[in-house]
């Protein structure tokens, strides 16, 4: 396995404008093992330590599939949101997180994502050894032992069935709008694929909780964002026509109406912290 530790969240999807380090959160990403690697994109491990009345709040627009997370008094599946997502973190604490392979969790959950549940408690999914693992993951964790979580979680995925046909093609769906800015339009998805937009936009939804035009509109505000968070970041214009927007007009409604501000006022704000 790799591991990287910052402080702060590691995910491009990360909005708070600032400085990572000015947040008093230890984040490990582990890289899964061979067994696990069909169920699980990458492992994330949070550690926070925050003064009394202190709180930290990071606002993120999520990689697009769910995470499986375990704390000391929850363990639940946490399927994509639409918009921004974030939590407000307090005092002593740690988590448990497994950011799943889109296409994984429709097979966990029984049924379509779209419309389910936002949260969805582990005892409520198929995945019986996954439940039977909580208990030894917070014993784990509680002494500060992240391999030997990992290695609990590892175990409970190894005699899972593999993701099916269908859960796979998801998989490289959103790798290919994750990897190709070229692909700006459902139409253009589909096509890649080889299936209609309308199986396109079952699968995607079925798996994911959202259509293939959210697909790739989630992927667009994430680099948005990333790209005004520079200390030069670009002319808007052009960064609207990079990102393949008509115009600037229509880049600055979809930014402001899933990130909260223009994208001036977020580039602006960036800068001032």
């Amino acid at each position: 396995m790799t591991s990287s530790t910052v402080a702060g969240p590691l995910s491009k999807g990360r909005l708070t404008p600032g400085a990572a380090d000015a947040v008093p959160v230890r984040i490990e990403r582990r890289a899964p093992g061979e067994a696990a690697a069909a169920f699980v994109r990458h492992y994330w491990l949070p550690r926070w330590s925050l003064p009394a009345g202190a709180s930290v709040r990071e606002a993120v627009l999520e990689y697009p599939t769910a995470n499986l997370v375990i704390e000391a008094d929850t363990a639940a599946l946490y399927r994509a949101s639409r918009g921004l997502s974030g939590r407000t973190l307090t005092g002593d604490g740690w988590a448990f997180g497994a950011l799943l392979r889109p296409g994984v969790a429709r097979e966990w959950v029984g049924g379509s994502l779209r419309g389910a549940p936002a949260v969805i408690p582990l005892d409520a999914l198929s995945v019986r050894t996954l439940t039977d693992a909580v208990g030894a993951v917070r014993e784990r964790l509680a002494d500060d032992d992240a391999e030997g979580a990992i290695a609990v979680v590892e175990a409970a995925l190894g005699g899972l069935p593999a993701p099916d046909a269908d859960a796979r093609l998801v998989d490289a769906i959103v790798a290919a709008v994750e990897s190709d800015r070229e692909l700006r339009r459902v139409e253009q998805l589909a096509d890649r694929f080889a299936i209609g937009v309308r199986r396109l936009q079952r699968l995607v939804a079925g798996h994911v909780g959202f259509g293939p035009k959210w697909l790739i509109q989630r992927y667009r505000l994430q680099e948005a964002a990333a790209a005004l968070r520079e200390p030069e970041p670009p002319a808007l214009a052009q960064l609207a026509a990079e990102l393949g927007y008509a115009d600037q007009a229509h880049f600055n409604r979809e930014f402001k109406a899933v990130v909260g501000l223009t994208p001036g006022a977020y580039a602006a704000e960036s800068r001032r912290t």
